[in-house]
């Protein structure tokens, strides 16, 4: 990996940032690999994300929740002295995001940035209900469709095929995405007003609670209305 982004470096002249994408398994190891290889920012990736282009054994039953992955990253990059550190590796998390309270917890939790994939195509117009009786031809439905690299999108989002493409209006796509954006944004800068932040960034793992064990557990949060984190700490 150091090798190859030394190669990236000289093929860029040293004046691009260099991204390292993880799927969320190993993730602490993962990360501080990354970190030693050179990468300037590393992103992890939940199992939450909607690729879809794979078998289902390895959908379902492969990786670990963005939700638990976040603290193993932000762990490895503190043990590291990068996180959120003048010249640090910045973390960057994907995988599951689709509100503004996704984006919240992230930051939260301590990622820099979140990147969404699905949300975006949705809110281009991707399962529109107006092509129902096409999805049901490739097997699915509306709301449901998500073979994207299978080339045939009846949406004509992710296709080369020209007459599907011909379906797409880029600028009423183009509002849409923006109009979502907006709203994400709106609803993570809201949590963040009512946790008392004046920025988004100021939001802190103390902000959060959880309220099963489980989510607990994973995100290293107090379990609501105590003081415990599940095997982290005496009920």
């Amino acid at each position: 990996l150091a090798i190859k982004i030394l190669e990236l470096r000289e093929i860029t002249g040293w004046e691009k940032p260099i991204y390292v994408k993880v799927g969320a398994t190993r993730t602490y190891y993962d990360v501080k690999l990354a970190v030693k290889s050179g990468a300037d920012v590393v992103v992890v990736d939940g199992m939450q994300g909607g690729t879809a282009a794979t078998q289902d054994v390895f959908i379902e039953h492969v990786g670990i929740p963005t939700l638990a992955a976040i603290p193993q990253a932000v762990q490895a990059l503190q043990e590291m002295g990068v996180h959120r550190t003048p010249g640090g590796v910045q973390l960057i998390v994907s995988g599951g995001i689709r509100s503004g309270a996704d984006v919240a917890k992230a930051m939260a939790l301590g990622a820099d940035a979140v990147a969404i994939g699905t949300a975006a195509l949705i809110a281009l117009g991707d399962n529109d209900p107006k092509y129902q009786a096409e999805y049901e031809k490739l097997g699915s439905a509306a709301g449901f469709y998500d073979d994207f690299q299978d080339g045939k999108d009846p949406a004509g989002i992710t296709t080369q095929d020209p007459e599907l493409q011909a379906r797409f209006d880029p600028v009423e796509g183009g509002r849409r995405l923006a109009n979502y954006l907006r709203v994400l944004t709106m609803e993570a800068q809201t949590i963040a007003r009512a946790c008392g932040k004046s920025h988004l960034r100021n939001l802190e793992p103390q902000d959060l609670v959880a309220v099963t064990m489980e989510a607990a557990a994973m995100a290293r949060v107090p379990l609501a209305g105590t003081d415990w984190i599940p095997g982290r700490s005496t009920f």
